[in-house]
């Protein structure tokens, strides 16, 4: 399957050259919120190192995690950003991060006026959409084991970069549940 820098390594140098025209690399301390919840997104990420994800709080503040973003992975609060509405999610570094950061509007009017911009959205969408699904069907056909074990093949170091209630939280389960599953498979 392709991935986002299968996508990136097909863009035309002319192409990429107007995309990093607005895009700005910056380096963001863990623990920093670049989507707020209930707030309005004007900004799309790439991450190149580190590790984000994606989560929303609870009105009782229970935390859920709804996605993890590794390297070269495109972040953002797309639906908010194309409804021009607020987040329903929180966008946060786990780690140290580098991105890119482009403005959306920025981004959609390129897509307006080049099409191999406009082009280039809609295979970084394509990918987005069939990782979202891929995300969905693990989480309906794999057993929790399986998911941990997936995701550690994913990411082999992830549980000494971020914490585990996280990874937990990720994989829809307890931090109990989560210590007997690596118990029981001596990881």
């Amino acid at each position: 399957m392709q991935n986002n820098k299968d996508i990136l390594d097909n863009v035309p140098k002319d192409v990429f050259l107007k995309l990093k025209s607005i895009a700005k690399l910056k380096e963001v301390k863990a623990r920093t919120q670049l989507v707020k919840q209930g707030k309005k997104p004007t900004k799309l990420y790439l991450l190149v190192s580190g590790i984000m994800r994606s989560y929303l709080t609870s009105e009782k503040g229970k935390e859920y995690n709804k996605r993890f973003f590794f390297p070269m992975d495109f972040a953002g609060a797309l639906t908010a950003l194309v409804k021009k509405e607020t987040s329903s999610f929180v966008y946060e570094t786990l780690t140290n991060c580098t991105i890119y950061e482009v403005n959306f509007k920025d981004f959609k009017t390129l897509c307006e006026t080049n099409i191999y911009i406009s082009n280039f959205y809609a295979k970084a969408l394509e990918f987005v959409f069939m990782d979202y699904e891929k995300r969905h069907l693990d989480l309906i056909t794999l057993s929790s084991s399986q998911r941990y074990l997936k995701l550690i093949q994913d990411m082999p170091d992830i549980g000494k970069l971020i914490p585990q209630y996280h990874i937990a939280s990720y994989l829809n389960i307890t931090p109990v549940q989560l210590s007997r599953i690596k118990r029981a498979l001596k990881l």
